[in-house]
């Protein structure tokens, strides 16, 4: 039967590099809701419409609104078999909307959780540091550069340290994701359709995993 696939992950997790690891081996669409959101943004239909009015207006989408939006783009031809959803649902109660989604598809849900210590998450995301000049892609502890802050292949020029980085804005960060998931993990496990895999290791090892438990 086909599958509605949840990834879940903290930022920091590596959800999206595995989600398009799955979509190009395995040949499982991305629906991703940033993707959804930007689409709808530059379209003409009665929905989109809705949804700019919305953001306009400075107000939060609403989860029947994200509903809608999510059927719509899973309603198109390449979702016809299994698909994995990247970003939704996000609460206890989109969970409970994508039942009916599930229902009216004729797919079964299944959620992956890429878990990742917090300590870890931590590291990962305040350790970031990028080059301007390339954008080279380090960490100060798991991938630091030869010369300390600075570019091994561009010697003068000095790495970045995004904003978003701080250790600060990563704590706020981290502490909203695990506030608004922890219901969802929930919801999952207590359904027995929550499956677990080692965020820990490197890329190919998560995908390794990913590839065993769907």
């Amino acid at each position: 039967m086909d599958k509605i696939i949840v990834l879940i992950g903290a930022p920091g997790a590596g959800k999206g590099t595995q989600a398009r690891l799955l979509q190009e081996r395995k040949g499982i669409p991305q629906i991703s809701t940033g993707d959804m959101f930007r689409e709808m943004k530059n379209s003409d239909t009665p929905l989109a419409k809705e949804v700019q009015a919305v953001m306009a207006s400075g107000k939060l989408v609403s989860d029947g609104l994200t509903y809608q939006i999510v059927r719509d783009r899973t309603s198109r031809e390449d979702t016809n078999g299994t698909y994995l959803l990247d970003g939704y649902p996000r609460t206890a109660v989109q969970a409970e909307q994508l039942e009916k989604l599930a229902n009216e598809q004729g797919k079964v849900i299944e959620a992956i959780l890429i878990d990742v210590p917090m300590d870890d998450l931590m590291r990962r995301m305040t350790g970031r540091r990028s080059c301007p000049v390339c954008g080279e892609i380090y960490n100060i502890y798991f991938k630091a550069p030869k010369d300390d802050n600075v570019c091994d292949f561009h010697p003068d020029t000095q790495l970045q340290h995004r904003e978003d980085d701080y250790q600060e804005k990563v704590i706020v960060r981290l502490g909203t994701y695990e506030q608004q998931t922890k219901p969802l993990i929930e919801y999952y496990e207590k359904s027995g359709r929550l499956k677990r895999v080692d965020g820990t290791g490197d890329v190919e090892t998560i995908f390794g995993q990913l590839e065993k438990v769907i």
